[in-house]
C-alpha cells in the first residue's frame, strides 16, 4: 500500500504532491483543513515512504492510475474530493476523467505546457535540481539552518522558502534524491492534459502561483482557455509549491474547491491575493 496519513473529520479530501516531492508538502495546511475535511495525504509510488516506482511494462500514466485506483479501494474511498500540486494536480484532473473525484482543485497542475520546447525547459529545471541536490546533500543540514541557506535550496519552487523549517527543507531534498528513478521515468513520459473527459458535474478549480517559475504563469492562460467552465484563481505571493508560501490562502482555496457541486455553468474567474 502507498504510504499515507488520514487526519481530521468531514468529507474526504485526498491531497497529492508533485514530482519529486512527498506528502509532507501539505503539512503547512493540514491543521487548517482538518476541522472541516478528513484529509488524506499520500506518497506517490517511488516517492516519500511509498514502495519503489515499478510500472512493470505499463506506461507511467496507466501505472499511476492503477496505483491510485487500488489506493482508493484499499481505503474505501468512493469519489472523494481530490486536490494536487504540479504532477499531483494533473493526477487530480485525471481522477475526474476516470470518475474517481467529486471535485478537483489543481495547484499549478502539470500538462498545460505549449510544446516540446516548453516542456524541455521544465525538464531542465528538474534535472538541474536533482544534480544540485546530489552535490549539496552533505552540506544541506548546514545550509538549512539559516534562512538564506533555505532560500538557496528551495527558491526554485517556492516564493518564500525562508518560511520553511530546516527539517522540512532537508526532508524535501532527501525526498527528491530518493525519487530520482520515478522522476526520470515520469519526465520521459510526460504528456499534455486533455480536458474533454472531465464530467460536467465535477467542480474544478485551477489555481496558479503568480511567482511560479517552473510551470510558468502563461500556462494558467492555457488552462483557462482549455477549461473555461472551471474556477480559475491567481495565488499572489506564491511559487510553484505554494503550501508553505501562504498556508491560509491555500487552505481556503482547497476548502472552497471541495465545498460542493458546481452551482453555475458559466465561467467564474477569481483573483485571490
Amino acid at each position: 500500500m502507498l504510504a499515507h496519513e488520514r487526519i481530521g473529520e468531514g468529507p474526504p479530501l485526498l491531497l497529492v504532491h508533485g514530482l519529486g516531492h512527498r506528502r509532507q508538502a501539505w503539512y503547512p495546511v493540514v491543521d487548517l483543513l482538518a476541522p472541516h475535511r478528513e484529509v488524506i495525504l499520500v506518497d506517490l509510488p517511488g516517492h516519500g515512504q511509498s514502495p519503489a516506482f515499478a510500472p512493470r511494462g505499463r506506461s507511467a500514466k496507466d501505472y499511476l492510475r492503477d496505483e491510485l485506483e487500488a489506493f482508493h479501494a484499499e481505503l474505501g474511498l468512493e469519489r472523494p474530493h481530490v486536490a494536487g500540486n504540479s504532477l499531483g494536480g494533473l493526477i487530480a484532473l485525471e481522477a475526474a476523467v476516470d470518475g474517481r473525484a467529486s471535485s478537483v482543485t489543481a495547484l499549478s497542475p502539470a500538462g498545460f505546457w505549449e510544446d516540446e520546447q516548453d516542456f524541455a525547459y521544465i525538464e531542465r529545471i528538474f534535472k538541474t535540481v536533482v544534480v544540485a541536490a546530489g552535490y549539496s546533500q552533505h552540506v544541506a543540514p548546514i545550509l538549512a539552518r539559516t534562512a538564506p541557506g533555505r532560500a538557496l535550496m528551495m527558491s526554485w519552487a517556492m516564493a518564500h522558502p525562508r518560511r520553511m523549517s530546516a527539517e522540512a527543507a532537508i526532508g524535501d531534498l532527501r525526498s527528491m534524491l530518493r525519487a530520482r528513478p520515478a522522476l526520470k521515468n515520469l519526465l520521459g513520459q510526460a504528456y499534455s492534459f486533455d480536458p474533454e473527459g472531465v464530467p460536467d458535474d465535477v467542480r474544478v478549480t485551477i489555481a496558479w502561483g503568480k511567482r511560479d517559475y517552473v510551470l510558468r504563469t502563461y500556462q494558467a492562460g492555457r488552462a483557462r482557455q482549455l477549461m473555461p467552465d472551471a474556477t480559475h484563481v491567481w495565488l499572489r505571493g506564491c511559487g510553484h509549491v505554494p503550501m508553505s508560501d501562504r498556508p491560509r490562502l491555500i487552505a481556503n482555496v482547497l476548502l472552497e474547491g471541495s465545498s460542493g457541486p458546481l452551482l453555475a455553468a458559466a465561467p467564474l474567474v477569481a483573483q485571490v491575493g
